[in-house]
Formats: structure tokens, C-alpha cells, sequence
């Protein structure tokens, strides 16, 4: 009786690879070869990451919260605003890694549409605000200074000349800084919690 052979074959791991133990990566065209983790281009993949990420936190507190919007007709629950940014996030990650999508002027147009309806709603802004109040408003107050970091990070790529951005993809990204604030200032009006400004008293 014959014994089955054993498999020698060594299970590749799908959650490393090594390549990049020597400090350098690859993306999506590989035009360029291997680049630097360093590199300005490779800052900003890492930026829309970290600002996905975090969305992703800001995702779960909504959901306790169940906040819901109305735009229109629709009622919109900030979960499904926060889904739909963070599918963005990815198309605007696969244009920085070298792929001809781009996000389109229809998203754009969607959240510029919930700025206006929050403007709509809340008392005019006379002042720099200070983050705080609930959780949730915090958590997208922090959110809205990851979008700005990011939108710099993606600017310094497209102004290296290591990418060439889509003029949407630079307003949706500038807008989205917009609407994290106004989804922040919501989330703690709907509570009755009330907004907290700097002061500049000299001491």
C-alpha cells in the first residue's frame, strides 16, 4: 500500500509578502517600478487610508446614533452618507495608484446637496467652533482635519507631476472637508447640544 505523498508546496501568506522589507512598493501601473514608501505620491495613498479608516469608526457611533437627514424627499441616514464617501475614498485611491477612474461631478453634487440642506438647518456660523460636545460630533469634527490633511497630501502628489488628478476628484476632496464640519455641527444640533467657541481671552 502505497502512502500518500505529503504537499511540500509552501502555502503562499496572503497577508504579507516581504517585497517590501527593503522600504519600497508598488501601484496599480507600475510605470515607475518600485518607489520609496517615502515618497510624496505614496504619503497620499497612506492619507486616504488613514481618513477611510476613521470613517469607518464614525460609521459605527452613527449607527448608535441612527441620525437621519432629510435631502428633499429623501431621508438619509448618516451611515449611508459616510458608506458612500468611503467608496469614493477607494476610487480616489485607485486614481492616485495609476487607474483611469476618477470620482465623478454626480458625487460631487451629492454632497455638496447635504451642505446645503444642513446650511438650511442650522443657525449661521459667526465663529470658529470647538470640537466636543457628543461623540459622534467630535469623531467627524476630527474626520473633517484628516479630509484637509488628505486633500494637501493629494495636491503635493499632483503638483510633484507623480500623478495627474482629475480636477473632480481635487473639488470632491476639498468639499468633503465641508461636509464632515456641517454633518458635525448636525449631529450635536439634533441633541440640543449647544456649540462651544473660542473665546481669545488674554491672560
Amino acid at each position: 500500500m502505497k502512502r500518500a505523498k505529503k504537499n511540500t508546496k509552501k502555502k503562499k501568506n496572503i497577508l504579507y509578502t516581504g517585497f517590501g522589507d527593503n522600504g519600497t512598493t508598488t501601484l496599480f501601473d507600475c510605470k515607475q517600478g518600485r518607489i520609496s514608501k517615502s515618497s510624496i505620491l505614496v504619503e497620499a495613498l497612506g492619507s486616504v487610508d488613514e481618513l477611510n479608516a476613521y470613517l469607518g469608526i464614525i460609521k459605527v457611533y452613527s449607527g448608535i446614533d441612527k441620525i437621519i437627514l432629510k435631502t428633499g424627499n429623501k431621508k438619509i441616514l448618516y451611515g449611508d452618507i459616510i458608506e458612500e464617501i468611503q467608496q469614493n475614498l477607494f476610487i480616489i485611491q485607485a486614481e492616485l495608484g495609476g487607474s483611469v477612474i476618477y470620482v465623478s461631478k454626480k458625487e460631487l453634487i451629492k454632497i455638496e446637496n447635504i451642505i446645503n440642506q444642513i446650511g438650511k438647518i442650522l443657525p449661521p456660523i459667526t465663529s470658529f467652533t470647538i470640537s466636543g460636545g457628543s461623540i459622534l460630533s467630535s469623531g467627524l469634527d476630527f474626520a473633517r482635519t484628516l479630509a484637509r490633511k488628505t486633500e494637501r497630501r493629494v495636491i503635493s502628489a499632483s503638483d510633484e507631476g507623480s500623478r495627474i488628478i482629475s480636477g473632480a476628484t481635487i473639488s470632491y476632496l476639498n468639499r468633503l472637508s465641508s461636509v464632515l464640519f456641517a454633518m458635525s455641527r448636525y449631529a450635536n444640533y439634533i441633541h440640543s447640544i449647544p456649540e462651544s467657541h473660542p473665546k481669545y481671552n488674554k491672560k
